[in-house]
């Protein structure tokens, strides 16, 4: 359950601040209440989870002097100020200065729970927008939302990492929805312009003089926005479905390119999502171009090559689901791991996504099984099982990799209840998370 947004009040009249803390508490808001700004002052940041609700007119520092002070140290703070009667200059003064609204004496109480749960909403924005924005550049991060421990994945974070601390321009491809996005974010995430500038446009979204104008300008009076070149310089511009732009544009990206030298003032990431059998994203660019950005080069493994990852992946996603739609998620048989391991996935990681969460919707219906959703994948793309047979082996300690996985994230590291549960004695249950690379700590 998401935790309740507080709400800052400062009013130095006693009566007023706690008739104003009930009602929004009633209304389920965390508030909290300060007698001065200055006392405020002490307890809002830049990060503070909420939104502040002041008097204008107080001793000492003034509501306005109060507003300039957040205003300095957080922006898009939302702060709604109380005016007395007859005080509208100063209210439009405030809102020049930052406010998000303001209330004037005396006020309806329904009217301030609207105002506030629209700031509380445009506050909830901005911190979710913040995190994605930290997340987004930094590298450890990005690098633990790449699920596995396959040998096809180690070996892709393995070059991330050694691709990442070059400064040249890179190729990425590999299949729908295995993520490449999520390399190239990683890519520039774990290398040295990391704190730079990360503008991501898609070769295919615009039509030819829309996307040359975004890309190389040249700028009008009225526009507001950089072209992507000169956006990205200093950091890094990713150009996904590279194998989209024409010729013309082709010639053009290669001549910015070529005036930039070496090392390359923005670098480009290149992504290629070409989908045409016998076909490749060298025969969609002209050679000299191709040339120059596939001088490193990623290809991002299907997930049909990435053996147990497949069950970690689904039960990781599923969970996160179950979270979100607030039931259990689904239990994985034997016979529907098995089924997982073994269907080609056309759609990677995006289709595993999406099937686990019809999983969830399932099962919190109380009917249907994971085998049933793949069987309508199968009729709506490929058949379900592939031609590639795997030892049994493989498929039993990959089930009973997930089976420890699983219990010991539902008793958050407790080896008791794992013991209990699996009915393993301590001394197999330690050998086979050894075995499995799983350790404690990651469960607490």
């Amino acid at each position: 359950m998401a935790q309740a947004m507080k709400i800052a009040i400062v009013d130095d009249e006693k009566d007023m601040r706690q008739s104003i803390s009930q009602w929004l508490a009633l209304s389920g808001y965390d508030t909290e209440t300060f007698a001065s700004a200055e006392d405020a002052l002490k307890v809002l940041g830049p990060e503070y989870p909420g939104i502040v609700i002041s008097d204008i007119k107080m001793p000492g520092m003034d509501g306005m002097q109060f507003l300039k002070k957040l205003m300095g140290s957080d922006s898009a703070l939302p702060v709604i100020m109380i005016t007395g009667h007859g005080d509208v200059p100063m209210a439009v003064e405030a809102m020049r200065v930052g406010a998000f609204d303001f209330l004037e004496k005396p006020f309806n109480p329904d009217r301030m729970s609207q105002l506030a749960k629209k700031a509380a909403n445009a506050r909830r924005l901005t911190l979710d927008n913040r995190i994605l924005r930290k997340e987004l550049s930094d590298g450890s991060q990005l690098m633990k939302k790449l699920i596995g421990s396959s040998p096809v994945i180690t070996r892709l974070k393995e070059d991330i990492l050694d691709l990442g601390q070059a400064d040249g321009h890179v190729l990425i491809d590999g299949e729908t929805g295995t993520g490449k996005t999520l390399v190239a974010h990683a890519l520039h995430a774990v290398g040295s312009r990391a704190g730079k500038k990360f503008v991501l446009e898609s070769c295919s979204a615009l039509e030819e003089d829309a996307l040359a104008k975004r890309l190389f300008g040249p700028m009008l009076p009225e526009d507001t926005q950089l072209p992507a070149i000169e956006e990205a310089r200093g950091g890094t511009l990713v150009l996904e479905d590279v194998e989209a732009l024409s010729d013309t544009l082709q010639a053009r990206l290669l001549s910015v390119i070529n005036d930039q030298g070496t090392p390359a003032e923005t670098r480009i990431i290149a992504i290629c999502n070409l989908q045409e059998q016998n076909r490749t994203c060298e025969d969609a660019l002209r050679s000299d171009l191709f040339y120059r950005l596939a001088a490193l080069r990623i290809t991002v493994p299907p997930l049909r090559q990435r053996g147990e990852d497949i069950l970690t992946l689904f039960t990781r996603h599923a969970e996160q689901f179950s979270d979100e739609y607030g039931c259990d998620a689904p239990q994985v048989s034997a016979q529907e791991a098995a089924q997982l391991l073994q269907a080609p996935w056309p759609g990677n990681v995006r289709q595993l996504i999406n099937l686990a969460e019809r999983a969830v919707l399932q099962s919190r219906r109380g009917g249907g099984t994971i085998a049933s959703l793949l069987m309508n994948d199968h009729e709506e793309m490929q058949p379900v099982m592939t031609t590639e047979g795997k030892p049994l082996k493989e498929y039993v300690e990959a089930f009973e990799r997930m089976l420890i996985d699983n219990t010991m994230r539902r008793h958050r590291g407790s080896i008791a209840s794992v013991m209990e549960e699996l009915c393993l004695p301590r001394r197999t249950l330690n050998e086979k998370m050894a075995k499995y690379g799983l350790q404690r700590a990651d469960y607490l």
